[in-house]
């Protein structure tokens, strides 16, 4: 297929759609933005019965409650004058502090929390969607066991995606101009199943065809080894259950919810989510990742002891919502933050406003 993106050699990963005019100019989108946030987080406590918390900005470093992503991710730490040998570290996501919180606060199944996440990854690649600053909406709700399967990660995402939808058209009465794109359903498949389909082509690219085809997918076992023995994408190994039976034979409780995105053209991920590691799932994990020693953290302690409730949760990235609704060319016309001086030289050059 022929595409109207280009890719710049001088800044690897930056996008440059051709002709590319913003549909709106920036003190429109700064108001869209705030308008699309607000809608979307009511309608998302809403749906998933969700009460707002407040979230740090650092945690303690040493104590497991910090996502280390794929392991390899240095966070942002520094030392504090009056807490000596104490170590703080920037949080990376929320993904095991809320789970803390859903056992501290006391929240029933049905029930559970989200909050505003701000984080700095500093070794992430930028590019046209990813930045040093993460903004999302990070939630997590409490479940029963019989609720540890894949159908109810379904039923959820099914929820998610209702809110998109309504979101979208909330975009649309507002700004005629940004066009609904989404399709009514969105599709379901394991990552099993995408690799056996496309057996020639990297996970990245399974998404591409896949999502180019379908318009809106969740893809189930994002993490779990599969049948050649790699991984379809990375992921931690002591929050989301990537590990414990599904369906079908196939592995893993989580997925990633992703749409096409029409200006980049593109696979867009949208969310992260999944039912979270129970005891043996995160010992299994642990050993899995070669780092069977996490099993000692105060956090892994907390679970491995069952003072953790069983959990379903994720993040949706705020600015990454909004480059979608907003049908904008690269994240930093969404958010403030860092850029190498030869990305904003292209960009203006090729008309895409960098805050």
């Amino acid at each position: 297929m022929t595409t109207r993106v280009a890719h710049d050699s001088t800044t690897p990963g930056l996008l440059l759609p051709a002709g590319y005019q913003p549909l709106l100019g920036v003190k429109e989108t700064e108001r869209a933005i705030k308008s699309l946030k607000d809608f979307f987080e009511l309608n998302l406590a809403t749906e998933l019965n969700l009460s707002r918390v407040t979230a740090p900005l650092f945690v303690q470093g040493g104590t497991g409650i910090n996502d280390d992503l794929n392991g390899v991710e240095r966070p942002v730490s520094f030392p504090m004058a009056h807490l000596p040998g104490v170590r703080a570290e920037i949080v990376q996501s929320l993904a095991k502090w809320k789970r803390l919180m859903l056992g501290t606060l006391g929240f029933e199944p049905g029930y559970g929390l989200y909050t505003d996440m701000n984080a700095i990854r500093p070794d992430e690649v930028l590019d046209s969607i990813h930045s040093l600053y993460v903004d999302q909406w990070d939630w997590e709700r409490v479940i029963t066991p019989e609720e540890r399967n894949v159908a109810f990660l379904c039923k959820i995402v099914r929820k998610l995606y209702t809110i998109l939808k309504r979101t979208e058209h909330f975009v649309f009465e507002r700004y005629p101009a940004l066009r609904p794109a989404l399709p009514e359903d969105i599709t379901f498949v394991h990552a099993e199943t995408l690799r056996a389909q496309y057996p020639d082509l990297t996970p990245k690219q399974r998404e591409r065809a896949l999502l180019q085809e379908c318009g809106a997918a969740f893809i189930i076992g994002i993490g779990g080894a599969l049948g050649d023995g790699t991984i379809h994408d990375g992921r931690a190994p002591d929050y989301d259950d990537w590990s414990s039976p599904g369906e079908n034979g196939y592995l893993g409780l989580n997925g990633d919810l992703l749409v096409w995105n029409p200006v980049l053209e593109l696979a867009f991920e949208l969310s992260s989510m999944g039912l979270r590691v129970d005891q043996a799932a995160l010992r299994r994990q642990l050993e899995l990742r070669g780092c069977p020693e996490r099993a000692d953290l105060f956090w892994h302690q907390k679970l491995l002891r069952g003072e953790l409730p069983l959990s379903i949760g994720g993040g949706i990235g705020q600015s990454r919502l909004c480059m979608y609704f907003l049908r904008k060319a690269h994240v930093g016309e969404i958010q403030a933050s860092l850029w190498p001086d030869a990305m904003v030289t292209t960009c203006r050059a090729h008309n895409i406003p960098l805050l």
